[in-house]
């Protein structure tokens, strides 16, 4: 059985990732979290760049965040460290809904 640090809050959010696109932002489609970063998919630099789109968005370090499944897939499952699951969704839902205004 695992057990669970309390001062270690560690989140897990699937992310479908769109390179190549006109401008980088994060949007719910179908209450599916889709990332757009203006990156190419070639040598980690969308990625690299979904790292710091989420970094942003969310408020946390780079480090704080990290791929843990899919590096060479749109669909990503992005761990992040120092933020519970429903703090995460609660800012993602705010800059979703204020890039929307």
């Amino acid at each position: 059985m695992a057990t669970k640090n309390m001062s270690e809050s560690k989140a897990k959010i699937s992310v479908r990732v769109q390179p190549n696109a006109t401008r980088s932002e994060v949007v719910f489609i179908n209450e599916a979290l889709l990332a757009k970063v203006t990156a190419p998919p070639v040598k980690g630099k969308a990625n690299k760049e979904l790292i710091a789109l989420l970094s942003q968005v969310l408020g946390v370090n780079k480090s704080a965040l990290a791929i843990i499944k899919g590096h060479t897939s749109r669909n990503k499952v992005i761990t992040i460290d120092g933020l519970e699951p429903e703090e995460v969704m609660k800012r993602l839902s705010s800059f979703s809904d204020d890039a929307s205004r």
